[in-house]
């Protein structure tokens, strides 16, 4: 059982979109503070080569898996566990925007996102619970600036008003069971998000240090949110 103190001491950190973006820079992150990562995401070519970064087997498995899955979850946990043992921290990262205006975006891509950002983020929790409630471990859950105010025109704002919800619903399910949740809330990040890259924004592993100060607290501490902005972004 984990014993939550500041040293990772081979814990087991599992992130979802962890194939790029804030997933990837936070399994470097963790990895470089010594946890060992359970890496998932549905391109498993590009899972494998970070995994391989990660010192490979015994350090770092990708597990390939589609979030809006139920079963592929359950295999992603079995995974994990057959792996390492234990499962000491769960990371629901996966997730994807859209174009704003109730016109602008199709309703196959609107379908796909409501499902994996927010369906996907519910079948993480569920999934992944039974073992933390072993670890007394932690769970987060990335929701967004846009999480907190709303958007003009925007269903992704409204996908990450729901994680956040999802959050403060999780952490109050879990009381007492020793579980910590954590919503991260990132601002305007230079990632692949944006077709046309940002400037004066957040960079990935920005990110991935507020992921890492929130696990690393002693237990007696839960991080619930964390809100980051760039110094550039006023909104």
């Amino acid at each position: 059982m984990s014993d939550h103190t500041n040293e990772p001491a081979n814990r087991v950190l599992l992130i979802t979109g962890a194939s790029s973006g804030i997933g990837a820079a936070t399994a470097r992150t963790a990895s470089a503070a010594g946890w060992r990562v359970v890496l998932a995401a549905r391109s498993g070519e590009r899972l494998r080569a970070l995994a391989g970064q990660l010192g490979g087997e015994g350090r770092a498995l990708p597990v390939q898996c589609d979030v809006t899955d139920w079963d592929a979850q359950q295999r992603m946990v079995e995974a994990a566990l057959s792996a390492f043992g234990q499962l000491d921290a769960a990371f629901a990262n996966a997730g994807f925007g859209g174009a704003r205006g109730f016109l602008a975006d199709t309703p196959e891509h609107w379908r796909e996102m409501v499902l994996t950002n927010i369906y996907g983020v519910a079948l993480t929790l569920r999934a992944t619970i039974p073992a933390l409630r072993k670890s007394r471990g932690h769970v987060l859950l990335t929701s967004s600036v846009a999480g907190r105010r709303v958007l003009p025109g925007s269903l992704y704002s409204c996908t990450k008003h729901a994680v956040t919800a999802m959050g403060e619903a999780a952490r109050q399910d879990l009381h007492g069971t020793g579980i910590r949740v954590t919503v991260i809330e990132p601002g305007m990040t230079d990632t692949a998000f944006f077709e046309r890259r940002p400037t004066d924004a957040l960079r990935d592993d920005d990110i991935a240090r507020a992921v890492l100060y929130a696990i690393s607290q002693p237990a007696h501490v839960d991080v619930n949110e964390v809100l980051i902005r760039p110094t550039a972004q006023q909104g």
